[in-house]
C-alpha cells in the first residue's frame, strides 16, 4: 500500500505543513490566509502563537484547508485542541498519553521521533505519520532515504531544518510531506512582508512538482 493512502486528502495534494510558531495575535490570520491564497492548505498552528485556538477556530471550518495544533505536549492541549476545530495533533516528542487522547478524539496525531527505535514505537503507538524532528541533525535527505530502506512502511514528516530548497529532494527521498517552519514563515508573524511570505509559499508549492 502506497505509505501515504491513510493521509488526509489535503496532505496528499499539498504536501506541505506550514507551521505558525509564537509572534503576534493580530499577524495569525493574516499569514494564514497569505499561505492559503498562494497554494499552502496544510497549517499547524502551535500552542505556543498568541491566540492560537481562536485562529484554529476561524480557519478550520474551510474544507479545502488541513488545520492542525503544534507543540501539543499535554492531554490538555489536545483538548484544547479538539474544541477549537483542529484536525490534526503534531508534538516534537512521542507521548503516549497525547497519542491515546488524540487518537480517541478522531483526530491525526504526528509525534516527534529521530531514529529508526523511536520512529517505529512512534508508529505502533498509533501515529497517522511520524515527525522526523530535528531532520537536518541526522544529515537530512539521505538519512530519511536510509530510514526508509528497511521502515518503507512508515509515513516520515521531516521536519527542522528543512530548507525551502530541500523539499524537492525529501519528498524524492521518500517523505509523505515536509514541516516548514521560519524557512516559510520569516518574519511574516512580527510584521513582516505578507508579499515576500507570498513569494516564499509560491516557491515551496513549485518545488513538489520538482520532486523525482
Amino acid at each position: 500500500m502506497n505509505r501515504s493512502a491513510l493521509l488526509p486528502t489535503v496532505l496528499q495534494e499539498s504536501p506541505i505543513i506550514a507551521i505558525l510558531r509564537g509572534g503576534r495575535e493580530d499577524r495569525v490570520i493574516p499569514v494564514a490566509e497569505t499561505l492559503i491564497e498562494n497554494g499552502v492548505r496544510c497549517l499547524e498552528i502551535t500552542t505556543n502563537t498568541p491566540g492560537w485556538q481562536d485562529a484554529i477556530t476561524a480557519l478550520a471550518s474551510r474544507p479545502e484547508v488541513l488545520v492542525g495544533v503544534g507543540t501539543v505536549l499535554t492531554v490538555e492541549h489536545v483538548e484544547q485542541a479538539k474544541a477549537a476545530g483542529a484536525e490534526f495533533l503534531v508534538s516534537p516528542d512521542t507521548n503516549l498519553l497525547v497519542g491515546e487522547a488524540g487518537i480517541a478524539a478522531g483526530m491525526g496525531w504526528y509525534p516527534g521521533a529521530l531514529t529508526p527505535t523511536e520512529i517505529v514505537t512512534a508508529y505502533r503507538a498509533g501515529a497517522t505519520a511520524v515527525k522526523v524532528f530535528p531532520a537536518s541533525a541526522m544529515g537530512g535527505p539521505s538519512y530519511l532515504k536510509n530510514v526508509l530502506a528497511p521502515l518503507d512502511y512508515i509515513p516520515l514528516v521531516p521536519t527542522g531544518g528543512v530548507d525551502l530548497d530541500m523539499i524537492a529532494d525529501y519528498l524524492a527521498a521518500g517523505a509523505v510531506a515536509v514541516g516548514l517552519g521560519s524557512p516559510l514563515i520569516g518574519d511574516a508573524l512580527t510584521g513582516g512582508s505578507l508579499d515576500a511570505l507570498a513569494a516564499r509559499a509560491r516557491r515551496a508549492v513549485e518545488a513538489v512538482s520538482d520532486r523525482g
